[in-house]
């Protein structure tokens, strides 16, 4: 064997050596970048706007994989957790799903209808009714000031012992843009079983009441209003 010879070879291991070393470095690399990224789990982001309050379906969300150490412990990686459940709030395209965004539809008696409405955060909640609560519904109507009476402004019960089924997150009003008086700045949305006509009641007092406001009911029992006492106003507390 010549010395050209010999080069070639020593060249040739070194090429060897240098490539040998690139792969450890590339494994070592991606050792590294595994180690702090971590194993990949799968999650669900919406594909489209889904309505507060609507029934939701797989169809709506699209799987996505993510690090696991960068997922929300609250998120859904199991696309069966939508099946009976329905959207506590709006939710946005491209948002991913958090178990605290579903909750289970509600159960409904025979002859009842679920109906949402916004009450106010701070007088009409109070953070003490929950599902299950038993609460009167309070509507307070401003008098027309027919025949120069100024008193004829009133309150009313509009359901006595409505059922309250779900309570949902508290929520930011945009101001009123018309001459009525002005409204709260947080409400949140309370969702009652109710028949179709106390449904029909309660969505009346929301577009025509100037408040609607809740009272709780003790032990969640319904209390009957004695006859008479539905309706109050000053006139009539003289």
């Amino acid at each position: 064997m010549n010395s050209r010879q010999r080069r070639g070879i020593l060249l040739l291991l070194v090429s060897v050596l240098c490539a040998v070393a690139a792969f450890a470095g590339v494994l070592i690399v991606i050792g590294d970048v595994d180690s702090k990224v971590g194993p990949e789990v799968t999650a669900y982001e919406l594909g489209q706007d889904v309505a507060p309050y609507t029934p939701l379906r797989r169809d709506q969300f699209t799987k996505v994989t993510m690090p696991k150490r960068w997922l929300s412990p609250t998120a859904v990686t199991d696309l069966s957790q939508v099946d009976g459940k329905i959207a506590v709030t709006r939710l946005d395209k491209g948002s991913l799903l958090q178990n605290d965004m579903i909750v289970p539809k509600p159960a409904l008696g025979p002859g009842e209808e679920e109906i949402a409405i916004m009450i106010d955060a701070e007088t009409g909640v109070a953070g003490k009714i929950t599902p299950g609560s038993r609460v009167n519904i309070f509507a307070t109507f401003a008098g027309d000031g027919k025949n120069g009476k100024a008193d004829t402004n009133q309150s009313r019960i509009i359901v006595s012992g409505a059922r309250v089924i779900d309570v949902g997150s508290i929520t930011a009003l945009q101001p009123k843009s018309d001459n009525r008086a002005t409204g709260p700045e947080q409400a949140v949305p309370i969702t009652f079983a109710l028949t179709a006509k106390d449904a029909q009641r309660v969505a009346y007092a929301e577009s025509f009441a100037e408040h609607v406001r809740l009272a709780l009911l003790p032990d969640g029992t319904p209390s009957p209003v004695p006859s008479g006492q539905s309706v109050y106003t000053l006139e009539g507390d003289k």
